[in-house]
């Protein structure tokens, strides 16, 4: 399938006119509503001077609207910026002006976000925004136009020959698509990909997960990110499914969809799936319907793998990617064995090719440690405006992933860790994914993190942020007594926090970076006790 975005969405309304595509509280938008909608939006973008290559961001939480706009801004050759709706006035006056943002779709506030009082208090540092379109609200700073405008602007999108010959010419291999990595350290970088390499990653994923029009996937994951954009949006329209978003994140909410619409997938990354099934401890709620789903975004602990295929019934899969890779790397697969599809993140998907290389570039014997490398279609196209980072990150079209991984020979791939969170104590090298998996399996413990700081002897230790499960008295020499004589003594965590909560992004990802800061803090301000093992001390 080598199509655009916009045009994806065209040939579905025109095969499944009257098919539900999306159900959010009380609106159901048919395939037909919902092209027409993108339709008489990219028109007035046309009209309001957006041409091909230029950039419009979507600044939304997961509403309606960012669909429709996801679909929109691809018809006329422009490119979406996915925004994330936490953005600080900092990230957003760096990001627009990074990416040449010219025109926003976004609103005037939504729970706690308020865009618009944002960005009218950057106004003088937006260098190349011109166009606000709003769900609610007006701006006196920008020109800003409601949605009730722009649909009845475009509504006569089907006579202008300009408007048709644009979308013509919108070529698969365009870039359409420019996504902000986290940025956990230095600034973040604009990702490139085309309408080709996001629509054959969705179609390959969906194929994995054997999708369906049929199927009615719950989507809790932000729309900003891959994982909402690529591997659901894209996704379920490309096999004519039902979208069912979540504004943001609640397990309660996010069950109760599945029970009340009958739901037959749910996404989610570890963090959601552990609250989820948390609250199922609680409350009873009909999963029965729910055939499968993807768990990706970071490390998967094999025991909540375990728990959603068995106690909420969810025959999930993992997929492992990163943005540069359109996402998907790969996919675990329905008839892969139990252990194989909890304990690794699977095999390549079609039409790439993996590797795992030592630091000189040289490939690793199988079950030994290295970097991931990709080569495929769905290397993106580049950093937008950083040439010199491009050319870091990709050698002879093979993309460094920067995860560390062990590939065993039937090709099933196990993600050891970030290569820059790799912990070196005494100059043995301790991976913190290996020691996270040990401790999820502690039935007092809900989640868990592991991060290195400075040590003067041993050059760095471990420290073990846990969470204890509702009502688990759970102490830090409990944590380090369940780990020692399990694993080699450098892994045991010298230090051990006791907290109620992961500094997590609004992705879902345990933000390491952070905990590692407010660790280290702790530890030097004499809060954090080193801890010795049980045994040890009476030896």
């Amino acid at each position: 399938m080598k199509t655009t975005i916009g045009q994806l969405l065209e040939d579905r309304a025109e095969e499944d006119s009257d098919k539900e595509a999306v159900i959010f509280e009380d609106r159901r938008i048919t395939y037909e509503d919902l092209n027409e909608k993108a339709e008489r939006l990219a028109y007035f973008l046309m009209k309001r001077g957006v041409s091909r290559g230029d950039k419009v961001s979507i600044w939304l939480p997961n509403l309606p609207e960012w669909i429709i706009a996801w679909f929109a801004v691809p018809k006329i050759g422009a490119v979406v910026v996915p925004t994330d709706p936490w953005y600080k006035g900092e990230e957003i006056e760096y990001m627009f002006n990074d990416s040449d943002t010219k025109a926003v779709i976004t609103t005037d506030q939504a729970g706690k976000y308020r865009f618009l009082e944002t960005l009218e208090d950057r106004r003088s540092g937006l260098e190349t925004l011109e166009t606000l379109v709003l769900l609610e609200g007006e701006s006196d700073e920008f020109s800003s136009f409601n949605f009730d405008e722009v649909y009845e602007t475009g509504k006569d999108w089907r006579e202008d020959e300009d408007y048709l010959k644009r979308k013509r010419e919108t070529d698969p291999d365009d870039v359409t698509f420019l996504l902000y990595t986290s940025g956990t350290t230095g600034k973040p970088k604009g990702v490139m990909l085309s309408h080709h390499q996001i629509v054959k990653n969705a179609l390959d994923q969906g194929e994995i997960l054997k999708a369906r029009e049929d199927d009615k996937l719950v989507i809790p994951v932000p729309f900003s990110h891959c994982f909402g954009n690529v591997m659901s949006i894209t996704l379920m329209t490309v096999f004519g499914g039902t979208m069912i978003p979540l504004v943001e994140f609640d397990p309660y909410k996010a069950l109760e969809l599945v029970e009340d619409e009958g739901a037959t997938m749910i996404h989610g990354v570890p963090t959601m799936f552990i609250r989820e099934l948390e609250v199922m401890k609680e409350e009873d709620y009909d999963t029965s319907t729910l055939r499968t789903g993807i768990m990706a975004g970071s490390s998967c602990p094999v025991e909540t793998m375990r728990s959603v295929i068995d106690d909420m019934g969810c025959n999930v899969s993992i997929t492992y990617g990163l943005t540069e890779a359109s996402p998907g790397v790969t996919m675990t697969r329905f008839d892969d064995s139990i252990e194989d599809r909890v304990e690794t993140v699977g095999r390549v998907m079609p039409d790439q090719e993996i590797k795992v290389v030592d630091d000189q570039g040289n490939e690793v014997p199988p079950g030994e440690t290295g970097e991931l490398m990709v080569k495929g279609y769905n290397v993106m196209k580049g950093y937008y405006n950083k040439p010199e980072s491009t050319e870091e990150t990709i050698e002879d079209g093979w993309l460094h992933t920067g995860d560390l991984a062990e590939m065993d020979e039937r090709g099933f791939v196990k993600i050891v860790g970030r290569k820059k969170d790799m912990v070196i104590v005494g100059g043995l090298n301790v991976y913190p994914r290996e020691i996270e998996e040990y401790l999820i399996e502690h039935p007092e413990i809900q989640e868990v993190a592991v991060v290195g700081v400075p040590d003067e002897q041993l050059g760095e230790v471990v420290v073990a942020a846990v969470v204890p499960t509702n009502g688990a008295d759970m102490t830090d020499q409990d944590v380090v007594d369940f780990l020692y004589g399990e694993v080699a003594s450098a892994k045991v965590p010298r230090y051990v926090s006791v907290t109620d909560e992961l500094p997590v992004s609004g992705r879902g990802k345990v933000q390491k970076f952070k905990l590692r800061d407010r660790l280290m803090e702790k530890v030097e301000e004499g809060e954090l006790k080193k801890i010795v093992p049980t045994e040890v001390k009476k030896k």
